[in-house]
């Protein structure tokens, strides 16, 4: 059931008419929204709903025996750590990586010229497992660390697993942040409306008329890369930047103003990436929740930059390339994150050593454009490795960029497709900017509102009315 079909919209009408005739009783509501996201996860498949429950119970069970166990107990408490972290990993690593982990293996021993014959499964990925697996993990972990106390409510925790809002394609919930929330009380308000109902248009707005919009023009780019020249294929990879970030973060924007809905905050996924001056900056704005996850839970434990500058090096380029695969089950995701990790990298060494600080303090603006430009090309070019097909596309993609092969005639439909893209994303991302609100409409003057409402509305009836297929989230495969 995706956000964006009339099915969710009946869902969340009769979701939110049971939600308001509960409020007396936060757990009822807690009761109510669990049996929600239960359902809601049955659209996809019912019967992975049993790695759900299988999560839930294991971290539930784990995390209440970490409290009761002394902290002299180490070692007891390292096991029951490890048991959290080996279910909630096996899951994630069967379902997802087992048959890349298979023809990985095959393709290194036919390199050597043998002949191997290795079981191949019929795998389905299970939706939202690689988002639902780490909220968990982070979970039993907090406890572990003593910074967190175990949730007593089986309800409580369960809905905190599987929030529907949330759960399929994040954000990653902190424990910390989003159990106090499900337990408080909550009554559902005219201005939780507004708002909600704001992130709700401007993420639809997000993901329809843009995302959707540019998405078959994309597929044309990576599916026949031969027939394209040069310039026609980096303006593909443009296109298919602003698709993603329109599709993740019209989810993320669509996810916070469902859950306001019912008076729960949920976190911040965005913050207009492509602003970004440089690629650190960039992952303080994109897949907030990843990134902030990958530190706590991976670089810092890995050692972070307290024991040398090269071994910062490593735990930034091991964090990156695991966020890559974390992604998908291929190696052009790898490639992806090592991109990123590299230049990572390339930037902390420059700001350590200091190279180019006199220019950059010198002349802060024109640097910080130049940075957000360099900045969003990197980001394009990693891109492509992450939309195209195989390793072999992606190698022949960007070969043909660096060759400047082919013509350099665009077709009409690309240049106005990159326009009214470009034109939309700073459509909304200019407002939330300036007035530092991801639900701007509420804050516009009337008239305003009215203007900006209309025109959402108008494209969308427009878009909807000539798409004849849904088009899935982008990061409902991972």
């Amino acid at each position: 059931m995706l956000f964006d079909t009339t099915e969710f919209g009946i869902f969340l009408c009769v979701v939110f008419a049971l939600y308001v005739m509960s409020q007396r009783s936060t757990q009822i509501q807690n009761i109510l929204l669990l049996v929600a996201s239960y359902l809601f996860y049955s659209f996809w498949d019912y019967r992975f709903l049993t790695l759900i429950v299988i999560s839930t119970v294991v971290d539930y069970t784990i995390g209440k025996r970490l409290a009761i166990t002394p902290v002299e107990n180490s070692n007891h408490r390292k096991r029951l750590l490890f048991v959290s972290i080996s279910v909630n990993l096996g899951l994630l690593g069967f379902f997802k990586y087992w048959n890349f982990f298979i023809d990985s293996v095959a393709s290194g021993l036919m390199t050597l010229g043998l002949e191997p014959n290795l079981p191949l499964l019929t795998i389905i990925l299970p939706v939202g497992i690689s988002f639902y697996t780490f909220q968990t993990m982070s979970y039993t972990i907090d406890i572990y660390r003593n910074k967190l106390s175990p949730e007593d409510n089986f309800i409580t925790f369960a809905l905190f697993v599987c929030y529907f809002p949330q759960l399929v394609a994040g954000p990653i919930e902190r424990a910390q942040l989003l159990l106090p929330r499900l337990r408080s009380a909550r009554i559902v308000t005219l201005d939780n409306i507004a708002s909600g109902s704001a992130l709700i248009l401007i993420g639809l707005f997000k993901k329809i008329a843009i995302a959707d919009a540019i998405a078959p023009i994309v597929d044309i780019g990576f599916t026949s890369i031969q027939d394209h020249g040069w310039v026609s294929l980096l303006f593909y990879a443009y296109l298919f930047g602003f698709q993603i970030y329109a599709d993740f973060s019209g989810y993320s924007d669509i996810a916070r103003g469902v859950s306001r809905l019912f008076g729960i905050e949920l976190m911040i996924n965005f913050e207009q990436p492509y602003f970004a001056s440089n690629l650190q900056d960039f992952w303080r704005r994109w897949h907030i929740s990843l990134s902030t996850w990958l530190r706590d839970y991976l670089y810092i434990p890995l050692g972070g930059n307290r024991h040398g500058e090269w071994k910062t090096y490593r735990n930034l380029m091991l964090t990156m390339v695991i966020g890559g695969l974390w992604h998908g089950a291929a190696w052009t995701f790898v490639i992806w994150g090592a991109i990123h990790g590299v230049v990572l990298s390339i930037t902390r060494y420059w700001n350590e050593q200091g190279i180019l600080r006199d220019f950059t303090n010198r002349y802060q603006l024109f640097t910080a454009i130049l940075g957000t430009i360099v900045t969003f090309h990197i980001v394009t070019l990693a891109w492509i490795f992450f939309r195209a097909e195989s390793f072999n596309d992606s190698l022949v993609y960007i070969g043909r960029i660096v060759a400047q092969s082919g013509t350099t005639n665009m077709d009409y439909i690309l240049k106005l497709s990159v326009i009214y893209s470009f034109i939309f994303i700073l459509m909304v991302d200019l407002p939330q900017m300036r007035l530092k609100r991801q639900d701007f409409l509420v804050k516009l003057s009337s008239t305003k509102r009215a203007i900006y409402v209309g025109i959402m509305i108008l494209i969308l009836i427009i878009w909807g009315a000539q798409s004849a297929n849904n088009v899935p989230f982008i990061y409902f495969q991972f």
